[in-house]
């Protein structure tokens, strides 16, 4: 009659443990699944950084600056004697 109590109490432990093991490897799939589906994105996000890091530097060059300045404003740069150096 122990016995039969003690194989009970055994054989359910077991069955909870497989329960257990079960839901460890199904959650720690869904985690797998959505660090590769946040990576994906990490990867496009450094790509339209890069993207964007380009285009800042091609609109900052000095020659676009300038054409901006003459054609869109039409500012012109002064004489030279006309420029008033200020020190810091």
């Amino acid at each position: 009659m122990a016995i039969n109590r003690f194989l009970s109490v055994a054989g359910i432990a077991l069955l909870l443990s497989a329960l257990a093991v079960i839901y460890s490897k199904y959650y720690s799939r869904l985690i797998f699944i959505e660090i590769q589906k946040q990576e994906r994105a990490l990867d496009q996000y450094e790509v339209e950084w890069g993207q964007m890091q380009l285009e800042v530097t091609m609109l900052a060059e000095q020659n676009r600056v300038e054409l901006v300045a003459r054609e869109q404003l039409k500012l012109a740069m002064p004489l030279r004697e006309k420029i008033i150096y200020i020190k810091p």
